[in-house]
């Protein structure tokens, strides 16, 4: 339950048009809610600003869908992360809005009242091979309200292809730059931008790469002082703290400073 339903709650309960018990009884789940092998965190939206998010492996498709539901019962978007095959139809079964993101391995079932995109994201990768994660990190930020732009395989083994879209480098709010193999792009991109640059590493890239090991040290490494680092292939990472940089920027261009 976020913010707005809350005080709807309390709003209601004072003008007497909901009983107290019936609020108790909608509220009681706060701050979370036991299922037995779960602690489903309703309280989270209220807290951070957006709905706990499902990371299927590990878990059956039984118990996401039960997590899932649960969510959804209480008004929340419901992302579920790193979903397969068996996920998607499980979620295409039981909720007839559920959207399906197949590249980004993200299956969502999302409040039909969505909130209008603001500021400018830019996601941009390397190489074709790392669109998973960039997918990844776009469907996170899109779905948060955020309206976000790609530039997909601008890698530095062929700089022009980057070159064509400085404009859309110099206008974002911040960038999400992915990358494999030796993670150079985003030292780049960095270095064009004046913006925050977040950097995620892929797998992607031959033995001595050591599976995003490598990218991940000329990240960290980066001589651009705007570049900072998720883990590897967090591309849902990089989305979400891209959503709140993005939400930030654009809420304060819209105040005085003076």
């Amino acid at each position: 339950m976020d913010a707005k339903k809350l005080m709807s709650v309390l709003e209601q309960v004072a003008a007497g048009r909901l009983k107290p018990e019936t609020a108790l009884r909608r509220l009681k789940r706060l701050p979370f809610e036991d299922v037995g092998f779960a602690r489903i965190d309703h309280h989270r939206a209220l807290r951070a600003g957006r709905p706990e998010v499902i990371y299927c492996p590990g878990k059956t498709v039984s118990q996401i869908t039960a997590i899932a539901a649960k969510l959804v019962r209480a008004g929340s978007d419901v992302l579920a992360t790193r979903a397969d095959e068996r996920v998607f139809k499980a979620f295409k079964r039981r909720w007839r809005r559920a959207k399906i993101y197949g590249e980004a391995r993200i299956a969502a079932v999302l409040t039909p009242k969505r909130p209008r995109p603001v500021g400018n994201i830019l996601v941009a990768c390397a190489g074709t091979s790392d669109i998973p994660v960039a997918e990844e990190a776009r469907v996170v930020a899109d779905v948060q309200g955020n309206r976000v732009t790609t530039v997909y395989d601008a890698g530095v083994a062929g700089i022009h292809r980057l070159l064509a879209n400085v404009r859309e480098i110099q206008e974002a709010n911040v960038i999400v730059v992915v990358a494999g193999m030796e993670g150079a792009l985003a030292s780049v991109v960095g270095g064009m931008a004046s913006c925050p640059v977040i950097a995620v590493p892929t797998s992607v890239g031959y033995g001595a790469s050591f599976g995003g090991l490598a990218p991940l040290l000329t990240m960290l490494n980066s001589c651009a002082p705007s570049v900072s680092v998720v883990n590897i292939d967090n591309g849902f990472g990089a989305g979400y703290i891209a959503s709140m940089v993005n939400h930030l920027a654009a809420a304060n261009r819209g105040r005085d400073t003076t």
